[in-house]
């Protein structure tokens, strides 16, 4: 028999997980990591390239031949964190924040290092164990019903993020009321939220095929804070019926994006039970607050709903992604999205005796993520997180008080957590389109300066700036710093006023 000539080069034996290899360039990684932390305020905390930046500075196609880990740390200094903005520095108080921690960290190093795909519990009995433990775990500080623990008759999963946790409990939702309806009357299902509810809430209402017209956000006035009214809700739903259309789903919202409002759970679900509605809390930012006694009013009357999310990548320390879901009935999640292949049998499953989270998700392979949450709630442990959250909090009031002490601005609505919203307002008689203006080219100025980095909204017609305190790395000292920035560029601007 001839034998197979080859031109490929000869090449040492490849070994892409050698443990020796491994603890080196580990060690090498996770030094180059603490440096960045240790560095993070030398750079400009948003990134001040142009488009299309990288694509110009590297290569077009992969390389041939193997390139040293040094060499590719070179690159990342010169070229990728340039490009970065800097969501862990301490002057970073954009849109919400994402915390990271030590113990987040290592529980992420050790999700990589199983690389469980536990889509069913045989395929790693731990992950889907473990998972149910802290699910409870974080339940119980939350001091929800057990209604949603597995402790009781509910349960909880693990999603990327609260886009996924609305879209799997819309998806139940819609399934349970065509088992009733028909599926044939879809296009009489109607949602309701208010119009300060995430915009992800319209996007999966769309994926389950709620039409566009079928979607009711509710106008919130800054006279009621922003928060959703239980009368216009019952309004909107029997007029509604009154047409013939079907109450599907409601989207209750504690701490919204724009300003962190509080829909009041109670009231809503009061209104959404007389008709049959399935329930859901967006508790992504806010909820996490919940485990310090001061804050967990906010959850009154969640016994009356179907399901709560929130994530604890924005404030309980975890890094993305992490979103908590939990429901009242499994069941109703389960039927909605099981799926139960030849080649995934086994006698536990078909025993009903485990729970397969592959059936409480979009996708089927999920990563070990509880291993997060685990090492931070034994890390640290629940006194060290509420702490963490009033620290939070408490520079949020340093700067509140920062802006009511010059009367050149104004507190836009009133700070629950650990947001502030505010705006430069310094002569009631500039016009509302001047003092907008004023408003965009202090927050350009501000964020050109790579010192700080801010974002707006806009509520009730009034452009507003957000100044989010909870980066893991802020001190009470950046505080001070971004509010003397900020009257720096106030003083600057006003001068050509």
């Amino acid at each position: 028999m001839g034998r197979i000539e080859s031109n490929l080069p000869n090449t040492p034996h490849f070994n892409p997980l050698n443990p020796r290899e491994f603890r080196k360039q580990a060690h090498e990684m996770v030094d180059f990591i603490a440096d960045y932390y240790q560095n993070i305020e030398s750079y400009p905390v948003l990134s001040q390239v142009q488009p299309g930046y990288l694509r110009a500075s590297l290569p077009q196609k992969a390389p041939s031949l193997p390139e040293s880990l040094e060499t590719i740390l070179e690159d990342v200094k010169n070229q990728i964190i340039p490009g970065m903005t800097h969501w862990l520095s301490p002057n970073f108080f954009a849109f919400f924040p994402s915390t990271v921690s030590t113990a987040g960290f290592l529980g992420e190093m050790l999700c990589t290092c199983f690389n469980s795909v536990g889509f069913n519990w045989i395929a790693s009995p731990a992950a889907t164990e473990l998972e149910m433990v802290v699910i409870d775990w974080l339940a119980d500080m939350l001091k929800l019903p057990k209604s949603f623990m597995f402790q009781g008759t509910g349960g909880g999963v693990i999603q990327n993020t609260t886009s996924e946790a609305i879209l799997v409990t819309l998806i139940a939702a819609r399934d349970k009321a065509l088992d009733v309806y028909g599926s044939g009357n879809l296009n009489k299902l109607v949602v309701y939220a208010s119009d300060q509810t995430h915009s992800t809430f319209a996007k999966a209402c769309k994926m389950v095929g709620i039409s566009p017209r079928n979607i009711r956000l509710i106008p919130t006035t800054i006279d009621a804070g922003f928060s959703l009214s239980p009368v216009q809700l019952k309004a909107a739903v029997e007029a509604d019926m009154a047409d013939g259309l079907v109450p599907l789903y409601l989207c209750v919202t504690l701490g919204t994006t724009s300003t962190t409002a509080v829909d009041p759970i109670e009231l809503l679900a009061g209104v959404a039970k007389e008709h049959g509605m399935w329930v859901h809390v967006d508790a992504a930012y806010a909820g996490s607050a919940c485990i310090c006694p001061e804050f967990r009013h906010h959850l009154n009357g969640v016994e009356r709903v179907d399901s709560l999310s929130l994530s604890p990548h924005k404030w309980l320390l975890s890094g993305l992604d992490c979103c908590c879901l939990w429901v009242k009935n499994p069941t109703a999640l389960v039927k909605a999205l099981s799926t139960n292949p030849e080649y995934l049998r086994n006698k536990q499953s078909e025993s009903d005796s485990v729970v397969d989270f592959k059936d409480w998700q979009v996708g089927t392979g999920r990563r070990f993520k509880s291993l997060r949450l685990w090492l931070i709630f034994r890390t640290y442990g629940v006194v060290n997180l509420q702490g963490h959250i009033r620290s939070d909090v408490g520079m949020a009031k340093i700067f509140e008080e920062f802006v009511r002490s010059d009367p050149r601005f104004e507190i836009v609505v009133p700070r629950e957590f650990g947001l502030v919203c505010f705006r430069l307002n310094p002569d009631e008689t500039f016009g509302s389109d001047y003092t907008e203006l004023l408003n965009r080219k202090l927050l350009d100025w501000v964020n050109s300066t790579g010192r700080v980095y801010m974002t707006h909204t806009k509520v009730g017609g009034i452009y507003v700036l957000r100044f989010a305190v909870g980066a893991t790395l802020t001190a009470d000292n950046h505080v001070v710093a971004a509010w003397k920035l900020i009257k720096e560029g106030a003083d600057a601007l006003l001068k050509t006023v």
